[in-house]
Protein backbone atom coordinates (compact mmCIF):
# COMPACT_ATOMS: atom_id res chain seq x y z
CA UNK A 1 0.00 0.00 0.00
CA UNK A 2 1.07 3.80 -0.54
CA UNK A 3 2.04 5.21 2.38
CA UNK A 4 1.01 9.20 1.65
CA UNK A 5 3.25 11.39 3.67
CA UNK A 6 1.53 13.77 6.48
CA UNK A 7 0.57 17.41 5.20
CA UNK A 8 3.00 19.55 5.78
CA UNK A 9 3.23 22.62 8.48
CA UNK A 10 2.09 24.97 6.18
CA UNK A 11 -1.15 23.45 5.11
CA UNK A 12 -4.75 24.38 6.68
CA UNK A 13 -6.79 22.06 8.91
CA UNK A 14 -9.93 20.42 7.54
CA UNK A 15 -12.09 22.40 9.58
CA UNK A 16 -10.52 25.99 9.17
CA UNK A 17 -10.80 25.11 5.20
CA UNK A 18 -13.89 24.28 5.00
CA UNK A 19 -15.19 27.21 6.93
CA UNK A 20 -12.92 29.44 5.30
CA UNK A 21 -14.37 28.30 1.88
CA UNK A 22 -18.32 27.86 2.86
CA UNK A 23 -19.04 31.82 2.51
CA UNK A 24 -18.45 31.63 -1.49
CA UNK A 25 -21.33 30.49 -2.70
CA UNK A 26 -23.77 33.35 -0.55
CA UNK A 27 -20.88 36.47 -1.35
CA UNK A 28 -20.66 35.53 -5.07
CA UNK A 29 -24.20 34.02 -6.50
CA UNK A 30 -24.95 37.47 -8.19
CA UNK A 31 -23.49 38.35 -11.98
CA UNK A 32 -19.48 38.28 -12.23
CA UNK A 33 -17.80 41.37 -10.88
CA UNK A 34 -15.92 43.48 -13.25
CA UNK A 35 -12.79 41.72 -12.72
CA UNK A 36 -14.58 38.31 -13.43
CA UNK A 37 -15.55 39.72 -16.37
CA UNK A 38 -12.32 40.63 -17.18
CA UNK A 39 -11.07 37.16 -16.65
CA UNK A 40 -13.58 35.83 -18.73
CA UNK A 41 -12.31 38.21 -21.92
CA UNK A 42 -8.71 37.18 -20.75
CA UNK A 43 -9.73 33.10 -21.97
CA UNK A 44 -11.91 34.34 -25.20
CA UNK A 45 -9.02 36.56 -26.28
CA UNK A 46 -6.46 33.71 -26.42
CA UNK A 47 -8.55 30.99 -28.26
CA UNK A 48 -6.44 30.85 -31.57
CA UNK A 49 -3.46 29.92 -29.41
CA UNK A 50 -5.36 27.49 -27.36
CA UNK A 51 -6.33 25.48 -30.18
CA UNK A 52 -3.48 25.72 -31.77
CA UNK A 53 -1.19 24.24 -29.00
CA UNK A 54 -4.27 21.74 -28.72
CA UNK A 55 -3.41 20.73 -32.36
CA UNK A 56 0.68 20.82 -32.42
CA UNK A 57 0.21 18.50 -28.96
CA UNK A 58 -2.02 16.52 -30.45
CA UNK A 59 0.17 15.71 -33.56
CA UNK A 60 2.81 14.49 -31.72
CA UNK A 61 2.69 10.75 -30.71
CA UNK A 62 2.69 10.35 -27.02
CA UNK A 63 1.82 6.73 -26.26
CA UNK A 64 3.17 5.59 -22.74
CA UNK A 65 5.74 3.40 -24.25
CA UNK A 66 7.16 5.98 -26.90
CA UNK A 67 9.10 7.76 -24.63
CA UNK A 68 10.69 10.00 -26.79
CA UNK A 69 6.95 11.50 -28.01
CA UNK A 70 5.76 12.19 -24.61
CA UNK A 71 9.19 13.99 -23.90
CA UNK A 72 8.76 15.62 -26.87
CA UNK A 73 5.00 17.06 -25.59
CA UNK A 74 6.71 17.59 -22.28
CA UNK A 75 9.16 19.75 -24.03
CA UNK A 76 5.85 21.24 -26.36
CA UNK A 77 4.06 22.42 -22.58
CA UNK A 78 7.58 23.19 -21.00
CA UNK A 79 7.87 25.90 -23.76
CA UNK A 80 3.98 27.06 -22.96
CA UNK A 81 4.01 27.62 -19.73
CA UNK A 82 7.44 28.99 -19.77
CA UNK A 83 6.55 31.48 -22.28
CA UNK A 84 3.48 32.18 -19.72
CA UNK A 85 6.36 33.15 -16.91
CA UNK A 86 5.85 30.11 -14.94
CA UNK A 87 8.72 27.85 -13.60
CA UNK A 88 9.21 24.88 -15.27
CA UNK A 89 10.62 21.32 -14.29
CA UNK A 90 11.04 17.95 -16.16
CA UNK A 91 11.34 15.03 -13.97
CA UNK A 92 13.07 12.02 -15.52
CA UNK A 93 11.04 8.58 -15.54
CA UNK A 94 14.14 6.15 -15.88
CA UNK A 95 13.90 5.02 -12.36
CA UNK A 96 10.64 4.18 -13.12
CA UNK A 97 10.72 3.02 -16.35
CA UNK A 98 8.82 6.26 -18.53
CA UNK A 99 9.53 8.99 -19.60
CA UNK A 100 8.81 11.78 -16.91
CA UNK A 101 7.16 14.47 -15.38
CA UNK A 102 6.42 17.84 -16.32
CA UNK A 103 5.89 20.09 -13.19
CA UNK A 104 5.52 23.44 -13.29
CA UNK A 105 4.95 26.31 -10.30
CA UNK A 106 4.09 30.08 -10.69
CA UNK A 107 6.44 32.55 -9.55
CA UNK A 108 6.04 32.63 -5.55
CA UNK A 109 8.46 30.80 -3.80
CA UNK A 110 7.15 28.67 -1.45
CA UNK A 111 10.58 28.61 1.01
CA UNK A 112 11.04 31.74 1.41
CA UNK A 113 8.93 33.49 3.66
CA UNK A 114 9.30 37.35 2.07
CA UNK A 115 7.22 35.55 -1.16
CA UNK A 116 4.63 33.33 0.43
CA UNK A 117 1.36 34.84 -0.27
CA UNK A 118 -0.50 32.56 1.58
CA UNK A 119 -3.31 32.37 -0.60
CA UNK A 120 -4.57 28.82 -1.38
CA UNK A 121 -2.35 26.15 -2.73
CA UNK A 122 -3.92 24.59 -5.35
CA UNK A 123 -2.78 20.76 -7.50
CA UNK A 124 -3.84 20.74 -10.99
CA UNK A 125 -3.42 17.77 -12.51
CA UNK A 126 -3.06 16.03 -16.08
CA UNK A 127 -1.15 13.90 -18.21
CA UNK A 128 1.11 13.86 -21.73
CA UNK A 129 0.93 10.31 -22.63
CA UNK A 130 -2.11 8.37 -24.31
CA UNK A 131 -2.87 5.14 -25.34
CA UNK A 132 -1.94 5.85 -28.74
CA UNK A 133 1.70 4.37 -29.25
CA UNK A 134 3.32 4.89 -32.74
CA UNK A 135 1.77 1.75 -34.34
CA UNK A 136 -1.61 3.00 -34.14
CA UNK A 137 -3.11 4.28 -37.46
CA UNK A 138 -4.62 7.48 -35.15
CA UNK A 139 -2.35 9.96 -35.27
CA UNK A 140 -3.61 12.97 -36.29
CA UNK A 141 -5.89 16.09 -35.77
CA UNK A 142 -8.86 16.23 -37.59
CA UNK A 143 -11.04 19.17 -37.93
CA UNK A 144 -14.68 18.18 -38.74
CA UNK A 145 -18.07 19.66 -39.06
CA UNK A 146 -19.06 22.70 -36.57
CA UNK A 147 -17.02 22.23 -33.19
CA UNK A 148 -15.88 18.72 -33.17
CA UNK A 149 -12.23 17.52 -33.41
CA UNK A 150 -11.15 14.14 -34.03
CA UNK A 151 -7.58 13.33 -32.72
CA UNK A 152 -5.49 11.02 -30.17
CA UNK A 153 -5.50 12.49 -26.72
CA UNK A 154 -8.05 15.52 -27.56
CA UNK A 155 -9.67 14.88 -24.44
CA UNK A 156 -7.87 12.47 -22.98
CA UNK A 157 -6.11 14.53 -22.11
CA UNK A 158 -4.16 17.07 -24.26
CA UNK A 159 -6.96 18.97 -24.26
CA UNK A 160 -7.06 19.23 -20.92
CA UNK A 161 -3.25 20.21 -20.27
CA UNK A 162 -4.26 23.01 -22.29
CA UNK A 163 -7.22 24.16 -20.29
CA UNK A 164 -4.85 24.22 -17.42
CA UNK A 165 -2.26 26.55 -19.22
CA UNK A 166 -4.91 28.84 -20.43
CA UNK A 167 -6.63 28.99 -16.90
CA UNK A 168 -3.36 30.32 -15.57
CA UNK A 169 -3.03 32.45 -18.25
CA UNK A 170 -6.22 34.02 -17.62
CA UNK A 171 -5.71 34.39 -14.02
CA UNK A 172 -2.23 35.86 -14.45
CA UNK A 173 -3.68 38.73 -16.91
CA UNK A 174 -5.83 39.92 -14.28
CA UNK A 175 -3.67 40.21 -11.86
CA UNK A 176 -4.65 37.23 -9.40
CA UNK A 177 -2.25 34.43 -10.16
CA UNK A 178 0.09 35.94 -7.68
CA UNK A 179 -2.62 35.44 -4.68
CA UNK A 180 -2.57 32.34 -4.63
CA UNK A 181 0.27 29.15 -5.05
CA UNK A 182 -0.60 26.90 -7.83
CA UNK A 183 1.81 23.98 -8.80
CA UNK A 184 0.67 21.87 -12.08
CA UNK A 185 1.76 18.11 -12.75
CA UNK A 186 1.83 16.80 -16.13
CA UNK A 187 2.40 12.82 -15.37
CA UNK A 188 3.85 11.19 -18.42
CA UNK A 189 2.61 7.68 -17.60
CA UNK A 190 -1.18 7.81 -16.81
CA UNK A 191 -1.96 5.38 -19.10
CA UNK A 192 0.37 2.73 -18.23
CA UNK A 193 1.92 3.24 -14.52
CA UNK A 194 5.94 2.62 -14.52
CA UNK A 195 6.67 0.45 -11.23
CA UNK A 196 6.86 0.93 -8.37
CA UNK A 197 4.12 3.56 -7.79
CA UNK A 198 5.70 4.99 -4.65
CA UNK A 199 8.26 6.26 -7.72
CA UNK A 200 6.01 7.21 -10.30
CA UNK A 201 3.66 8.91 -8.29
CA UNK A 202 5.80 10.36 -6.12
CA UNK A 203 5.96 14.39 -7.51
CA UNK A 204 2.17 14.42 -7.39
CA UNK A 205 2.21 12.75 -4.19
CA UNK A 206 4.75 15.33 -3.00
CA UNK A 207 2.47 18.33 -4.44
CA UNK A 208 -0.63 16.83 -3.15
CA UNK A 209 1.16 17.14 0.06
CA UNK A 210 2.10 21.07 0.34
CA UNK A 211 -1.27 21.63 -1.24
CA UNK A 212 -4.41 22.39 -0.04
CA UNK A 213 -7.25 21.88 -3.31
CA UNK A 214 -6.77 19.08 -6.19
CA UNK A 215 -8.04 20.00 -9.62
CA UNK A 216 -7.47 17.21 -12.28
CA UNK A 217 -8.29 18.39 -15.81
CA UNK A 218 -9.56 14.47 -17.31
CA UNK A 219 -12.72 14.54 -19.26
CA UNK A 220 -14.60 13.08 -16.84
CA UNK A 221 -17.74 10.96 -18.26
CA UNK A 222 -17.05 13.75 -21.32
CA UNK A 223 -20.69 15.78 -19.88
CA UNK A 224 -20.49 19.07 -19.17
CA UNK A 225 -23.08 18.70 -16.36
CA UNK A 226 -21.15 16.77 -14.34
CA UNK A 227 -18.05 16.70 -12.54
CA UNK A 228 -16.04 13.99 -10.66
CA UNK A 229 -16.13 14.03 -6.40
CA UNK A 230 -15.47 10.57 -6.11
CA UNK A 231 -13.31 7.85 -8.13
CA UNK A 232 -12.81 4.20 -7.43
CA UNK A 233 -9.10 2.52 -6.85
CA UNK A 234 -8.23 -0.73 -7.90
CA UNK A 235 -6.19 -3.04 -6.73
CA UNK A 236 -4.69 -5.97 -8.29
CA UNK A 237 -5.00 -9.72 -7.18
CA UNK A 238 -3.84 -13.33 -7.94
CA UNK A 239 -4.92 -16.67 -6.46
CA UNK A 240 -2.33 -19.43 -6.50
CA UNK A 241 -4.18 -22.68 -5.83
CA UNK A 242 -2.92 -26.21 -5.60
CA UNK A 243 -4.52 -29.85 -6.01
CA UNK A 244 -3.19 -33.13 -5.04
CA UNK A 245 -2.53 -34.93 -8.94
CA UNK A 246 -4.26 -38.41 -9.44
CA UNK A 247 -6.57 -40.40 -11.85
CA UNK A 248 -9.66 -38.96 -12.09
CA UNK A 249 -11.39 -41.82 -11.53
CA UNK A 250 -10.13 -40.99 -7.95
CA UNK A 251 -11.10 -37.07 -7.46
CA UNK A 252 -13.38 -36.42 -4.43
CA UNK A 253 -11.95 -39.84 -1.92
CA UNK A 254 -10.75 -38.66 1.52
CA UNK A 255 -6.99 -39.05 0.62
CA UNK A 256 -7.17 -37.48 -2.77
CA UNK A 257 -9.46 -34.73 -2.35
CA UNK A 258 -11.02 -32.14 -5.26
CA UNK A 259 -7.90 -31.17 -7.55
CA UNK A 260 -6.98 -27.26 -8.11
CA UNK A 261 -10.05 -26.98 -11.12
CA UNK A 262 -13.11 -27.45 -8.00
CA UNK A 263 -11.15 -25.42 -5.39
CA UNK A 264 -10.58 -22.57 -8.01
CA UNK A 265 -14.15 -22.63 -8.86
CA UNK A 266 -15.20 -22.92 -5.11
CA UNK A 267 -13.36 -19.53 -4.21
CA UNK A 268 -14.87 -17.51 -7.19
CA UNK A 269 -17.84 -18.33 -6.67
CA UNK A 270 -17.31 -17.60 -3.45
CA UNK A 271 -16.30 -13.95 -4.15
CA UNK A 272 -19.08 -13.82 -6.52
CA UNK A 273 -21.95 -14.94 -3.33
CA UNK A 274 -19.59 -12.92 -0.95
CA UNK A 275 -19.15 -9.25 -2.55
CA UNK A 276 -21.62 -8.89 -5.78
CA UNK A 277 -23.60 -6.37 -5.46
CA UNK A 278 -22.29 -4.42 -2.99
CA UNK A 279 -22.86 -0.64 -4.05
CA UNK A 280 -19.67 0.58 -5.43
CA UNK A 281 -17.39 -2.89 -5.11
CA UNK A 282 -16.51 -4.50 -8.28
CA UNK A 283 -13.97 -7.77 -8.48
CA UNK A 284 -13.46 -9.64 -11.92
CA UNK A 285 -11.69 -12.61 -12.87
CA UNK A 286 -9.70 -12.01 -16.31
CA UNK A 287 -7.34 -14.65 -16.25
CA UNK A 288 -8.05 -18.60 -15.19
CA UNK A 289 -5.69 -21.07 -15.76
CA UNK A 290 -6.01 -24.66 -14.46
CA UNK A 291 -3.72 -28.28 -15.24
CA UNK A 292 -1.90 -30.62 -14.49
CA UNK A 293 1.22 -27.87 -15.53
CA UNK A 294 1.01 -24.19 -16.22
CA UNK A 295 2.67 -21.32 -17.26
CA UNK A 296 1.39 -17.78 -15.84
CA UNK A 297 3.17 -14.64 -18.23
CA UNK A 298 2.04 -11.89 -15.41
CA UNK A 299 4.01 -9.56 -17.46
CA UNK A 300 1.78 -9.94 -20.28
CA UNK A 301 -1.45 -10.78 -18.47
CA UNK A 302 -1.16 -14.34 -20.64
CA UNK A 303 -0.65 -18.02 -19.98
CA UNK A 304 -1.15 -21.76 -20.99
CA UNK A 305 -2.05 -24.84 -19.30
CA UNK A 306 -1.89 -28.32 -19.79
CA UNK A 307 -4.45 -31.20 -18.26
CA UNK A 308 -6.48 -34.58 -19.53
CA UNK A 309 -9.41 -35.19 -18.59
CA UNK A 310 -8.39 -38.38 -17.04
CA UNK A 311 -6.05 -36.48 -14.53
CA UNK A 312 -6.80 -34.36 -11.62
CA UNK A 313 -5.23 -31.19 -12.18
CA UNK A 314 -2.38 -29.72 -9.82
CA UNK A 315 -2.36 -25.98 -10.37
CA UNK A 316 -4.59 -23.32 -10.89
CA UNK A 317 -3.87 -19.37 -11.31
CA UNK A 318 -6.22 -16.49 -11.29
CA UNK A 319 -5.62 -13.03 -11.78
CA UNK A 320 -8.26 -10.44 -11.20
CA UNK A 321 -8.95 -6.58 -10.12
CA UNK A 322 -10.85 -5.24 -6.92
CA UNK A 323 -12.46 -1.91 -7.24
CA UNK A 324 -13.70 0.13 -3.99
CA UNK A 325 -14.53 3.79 -3.31
CA UNK A 326 -13.08 4.42 -0.08
CA UNK A 327 -9.67 2.20 2.10
CA UNK A 328 -12.40 0.64 4.46
CA UNK A 329 -14.46 -0.80 1.71
CA UNK A 330 -11.47 -2.37 0.32
CA UNK A 331 -9.91 -3.56 3.84
CA UNK A 332 -13.30 -5.09 4.22
CA UNK A 333 -13.65 -6.95 0.70
CA UNK A 334 -9.61 -7.92 1.13
CA UNK A 335 -10.41 -9.86 4.22
CA UNK A 336 -13.14 -11.41 3.28
CA UNK A 337 -11.71 -12.72 -0.05
CA UNK A 338 -8.85 -13.96 2.08
CA UNK A 339 -11.54 -15.67 4.44
CA UNK A 340 -12.92 -17.69 1.57
CA UNK A 341 -9.63 -19.00 0.25
CA UNK A 342 -8.38 -20.24 3.39
CA UNK A 343 -11.49 -22.40 3.77
CA UNK A 344 -10.18 -25.22 1.74
CA UNK A 345 -11.74 -28.21 -0.11
CA UNK A 346 -10.13 -31.53 0.95
CA UNK A 347 -6.72 -32.23 -0.60
CA UNK A 348 -6.25 -28.41 -2.23
CA UNK A 349 -4.60 -25.37 -0.59
CA UNK A 350 -5.03 -21.61 -1.78
CA UNK A 351 -3.33 -18.40 -1.43
CA UNK A 352 -4.50 -15.04 -2.40
CA UNK A 353 -1.87 -12.04 -2.93
CA UNK A 354 -3.30 -8.44 -3.46
CA UNK A 355 -1.07 -5.91 -5.40
CA UNK A 356 -1.88 -1.88 -4.61
CA UNK A 357 -2.79 0.09 -7.36
CA UNK A 358 -4.76 3.42 -7.61
CA UNK A 359 -5.98 4.49 -4.42
CA UNK A 360 -9.52 5.47 -3.61
CA UNK A 361 -11.13 9.12 -3.99
CA UNK A 362 -13.59 8.86 -1.34
CA UNK A 363 -16.62 11.60 -1.46
CA UNK A 364 -15.51 13.73 0.94
CA UNK A 365 -17.33 16.53 2.39
CA UNK A 366 -14.15 19.12 1.12
CA UNK A 367 -15.31 17.61 -2.52
CA UNK A 368 -18.77 17.85 -2.49
CA UNK A 369 -18.02 21.60 -1.03
CA UNK A 370 -15.73 22.38 -4.09
CA UNK A 371 -18.39 21.06 -6.67
CA UNK A 372 -21.07 23.22 -5.07
CA UNK A 373 -18.42 26.29 -5.50
CA UNK A 374 -17.70 25.29 -9.37
CA UNK A 375 -21.49 24.84 -9.60
CA UNK A 376 -22.18 28.52 -8.63
CA UNK A 377 -19.08 29.45 -11.18
CA UNK A 378 -20.76 27.40 -13.86
CA UNK A 379 -24.36 29.09 -13.15
CA UNK A 380 -22.97 32.76 -12.79
CA UNK A 381 -20.72 32.19 -16.47
CA UNK A 382 -24.20 31.11 -18.20
CA UNK A 383 -22.83 27.46 -18.62
CA UNK A 384 -26.25 26.19 -16.52
CA UNK A 385 -25.76 23.54 -13.49
CA UNK A 386 -23.15 20.92 -12.69
CA UNK A 387 -23.59 17.92 -10.59
CA UNK A 388 -21.93 14.57 -9.11
CA UNK A 389 -20.84 11.79 -11.51
CA UNK A 390 -21.87 8.51 -10.29
CA UNK A 391 -18.89 7.28 -8.71
CA UNK A 392 -20.16 3.58 -10.22
CA UNK A 393 -19.15 5.35 -13.75
CA UNK A 394 -15.37 6.88 -12.66
CA UNK A 395 -12.47 4.95 -13.11
CA UNK A 396 -9.33 5.46 -11.23
CA UNK A 397 -7.22 8.87 -12.27
CA UNK A 398 -3.95 10.19 -10.80
CA UNK A 399 -6.28 12.19 -8.86
CA UNK A 400 -6.57 9.82 -6.16
CA UNK A 401 -3.45 10.24 -5.06
CA UNK A 402 -4.30 13.07 -3.91
CA UNK A 403 -6.71 11.67 -1.12
CA UNK A 404 -6.02 12.07 2.64
CA UNK A 405 -3.38 14.98 1.53
CA UNK A 406 -5.51 18.09 0.29
CA UNK A 407 -8.78 19.11 1.99
CA UNK A 408 -11.20 19.27 -1.11
CA UNK A 409 -10.46 17.59 -4.60
CA UNK A 410 -12.49 17.61 -7.73
CA UNK A 411 -11.78 16.05 -11.42
CA UNK A 412 -13.52 15.68 -14.56
CA UNK A 413 -12.80 19.87 -15.36
CA UNK A 414 -11.05 19.15 -18.67
CA UNK A 415 -11.84 19.12 -22.60
CA UNK A 416 -15.09 17.00 -23.15
CA UNK A 417 -16.24 14.95 -25.93
CA UNK A 418 -16.78 11.59 -26.86
CA UNK A 419 -14.46 8.11 -28.22
CA UNK A 420 -11.97 8.51 -25.19
CA UNK A 421 -9.26 5.55 -25.73
CA UNK A 422 -10.86 4.89 -29.23
CA UNK A 423 -10.17 5.97 -32.91
CA UNK A 424 -13.28 8.15 -32.97
CA UNK A 425 -12.06 9.97 -29.70
CA UNK A 426 -13.52 13.23 -30.62
CA UNK A 427 -13.59 16.73 -28.90
CA UNK A 428 -16.24 19.19 -28.20
CA UNK A 429 -14.02 22.23 -29.11
CA UNK A 430 -17.09 24.90 -27.72
CA UNK A 431 -16.20 23.23 -24.40
CA UNK A 432 -12.35 24.53 -24.21
CA UNK A 433 -13.09 27.95 -23.44
CA UNK A 434 -16.08 26.98 -21.22
CA UNK A 435 -14.28 24.73 -19.48
CA UNK A 436 -11.14 27.12 -19.22
CA UNK A 437 -13.69 30.20 -17.95
CA UNK A 438 -14.71 27.67 -14.79
CA UNK A 439 -11.60 26.23 -13.73
CA UNK A 440 -10.27 30.17 -13.88
CA UNK A 441 -12.95 31.44 -11.95
CA UNK A 442 -13.33 28.55 -9.76
CA UNK A 443 -9.70 29.72 -8.48
CA UNK A 444 -9.94 33.45 -8.66
CA UNK A 445 -13.28 32.93 -6.32
CA UNK A 446 -11.41 30.54 -3.70
CA UNK A 447 -8.65 32.81 -3.65
CA UNK A 448 -10.68 35.98 -2.99
CA UNK A 449 -12.56 34.81 -0.52
CA UNK A 450 -8.79 33.75 1.14
CA UNK A 451 -7.95 37.13 1.23
CA UNK A 452 -10.92 38.68 2.93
Amino acid sequence: MLKFLPRSPIAFAAVAVLALFSGVLAADDAALTETEQRLVEAVDARQDQALDLLERAVNINSGSFNLAGVREVGALFDAAFSEAGLETEWLDGSAFDRAGHLVVRNRADRDDDDHDNGGPHFVMIGHLDTVFEPDSPFQRFERLGGNLARGPGTTDMKGGNVIILEALRALDAVGALDDMQVTVVLIGDEESSGRPLSLSRAALIEAATEADIALGFEDGDSNPETAVIARRGYTGWQLDVSGTPAHSSLIFRDDVGYGAAFETARILDGFRRELAGEQYLTFNAGLVLTGTTLEHDAANAAGQAFGKPNVIPERGVVTGDLRTLSAEQEASARKRMQTIVRDHLPGTSATIAFTDGYPPLAPTEGNRRLLSLYDQASRDLGFGPVSAVDPAAAGAADISFTAGLVEMALDGLGLMGSGGHTTDETADLSTLPSQTKRAALLMYRLSVNHRD
